[in-house]
């Protein structure tokens, strides 16, 4: 099956929108092959500023609005109490409210941005969205992530190169509970990283500190730059540290 087929025979449908890679070059083929999708971003304590605004600008370059729904997920204990399966806990909230917000507005498909080189399995987060029957064209399609980049370039799309990138508490380790504070200041870290030049790295809470994870790559920069890298992270963490080992 090609994405034009998946299309002609879902030619309605919601999107749940990241401006990732994947969920924009889905939306890109939905405009393209004239089906009517209409993509919402869940803004949620979890997702940096940064991931809204990229979500905007890929819509406006396609022509296509985008819903934005505020969830208060921090309100959620399943959530916060930061247990193993997090993630299912989190995508069942956040596809509950899309799904219910999605049939007020006349649309009775759900879809999300999972590709053929996901790895689907018993991951929990994928658990919640078969139980909320939500479809995954991209992977349907047997399409993979190198295929999507190389497609999304080719189409011109912005994303084409952007950095996979995991939610906020992905950086605090399982079984710490997640606070609003935590997340400002794993974000503002971040952020100040990002301001120097440096990419596709995280920030991980580990007891209190800043555990730095670069591309390996990046290491040698980093030791050349240790002032610069203190002085962005020190507003946001007392203890700085750099995982030698990468990601």
């Amino acid at each position: 099956m090609q994405l034009r087929d998946f299309f002609r025979e879902h030619p309605r449908a919601a999107l749940g929108f990241s401006g990732g890679v994947d969920s924009s070059y889905l939306l890109y083929a939905a405009v393209r092959c004239g089906a009517d999708v209409r993509p919402y971003f869940i803004k949620t304590a979890f997702q940096p500023q940064f991931e809204l605004d990229d979500a905007l600008r890929l819509a406006a370059q396609l022509g296509v609005e985008v819903a934005v729904l505020p969830l208060d997920i921090l309100s959620e204990p399943a959530v916060t109490e930061n247990p193993a399966d997090r993630c299912y806990h989190c995508k069942a909230r956040l596809f509950g409210a899309l799904q219910k917000q999605a049939l007020a507005d006349g649309y009775s498909l759900l879809l999300d941005g999972t590709n053929a080189s996901d790895d689907a399995g018993d991951r929990p987060g994928m658990r919640a969205l078969r139980e909320l029957s939500v479809r995954s064209p991209l992977r349907e399609c047997g399409l993979t992530k190198a295929e999507i980049r190389r497609l999304s370039k080719e189409a011109g799309l912005f994303t084409w190169d952007k950095p996979a990138y995991a939610c906020l508490a992905t950086r605090i380790p399982s079984g710490t509970a997640i606070d609003a504070e935590t997340l400002r200041r794993v974000e503002g870290a971040e952020n100040a990283l990002g301001a120097l030049g440096f990419a596709d790295f995280r920030v991980r809470v580990f007891h209190g500190a800043a555990r730095i994870q670069l591309r390996e790559a990046q290491l040698p920069r980093a030791a050349a730059e240790r002032e610069s890298i203190l002085n962005a992270v020190r507003p946001y963490f007392d203890t700085v540290l750099l995982d030698l080992a990468g990601r």
